[in-house]
């Protein structure tokens, strides 16, 4: 396995390294695990995640492969692209998450994308615990030189403060 490409992923670093796209309600937040009503973490060495609000809240890196020392020819070669994420909602609040990942070719035109459907979390039928989703890319071309990699959400009861969905361990690695 390659290593992140993705910069403060659990943050660690507060929200450095992300452009905040949608920043509604009370804004995007950093918190200590495991949270006002929240569940505790399944790996090691993740202490915090990102806390979104009750208007919608998504954070995004543009990563550029040939600053991040690939080669043309190794990414026309077409390595396999993984991608990762971890979120959870809290056990008195519902909340809603969404993630799109693309590869991009040098004029940031997509390749190929990566948008599941959004995740409604409700804790009256759901434990609201951390989960992950994950996506490999494969055959998609010759030309990727960007992967942008967005997430988010928000709470389903507007209320103020960070009710909503939680992220992190975020990761975006190449296989070369």
């Amino acid at each position: 396995m390659g290593k992140n490409l993705l910069k403060n992923p659990s943050g660690e670093d507060q929200l450095e390294f992300w452009e905040l796209t949608e920043n509604g309600g009370s804004q995007w937040k950093v918190e200590d695990m495991p949270g006002d009503c929240g569940h505790d973490f399944c790996m090691d060495g993740v202490t915090t995640y990102f806390a979104t609000s009750f208007e919608l809240c998504l954070k995004r890196q543009v990563i550029d492969l040939l600053a991040e020392d690939y080669s043309s020819e190794q990414l026309d070669a077409q390595p396999v692209v993984t991608v990762e994420d971890w979120y959870c909602g809290r056990r008195d609040c519902g909340c809603d998450y969404q993630m799109t990942v693309c590869l991009l070719d040098d004029n940031q035109e997509v390749l190929q994308e990566f948008k599941p459907e959004p995740v409604t979390l409700d804790p009256d039928s759901d434990d609201c615990s951390w989960k992950q989703v994950s996506h490999t890319f494969t055959d998609y071309g010759p030309g990727m030189r960007f992967i942008t990699f967005e997430h988010g959400g928000q709470d389903a009861k507007f209320w103020d403060g960070w009710f909503g969905v939680r992220v992190t361990g975020s990761s975006v690695t190449v296989e070369v």
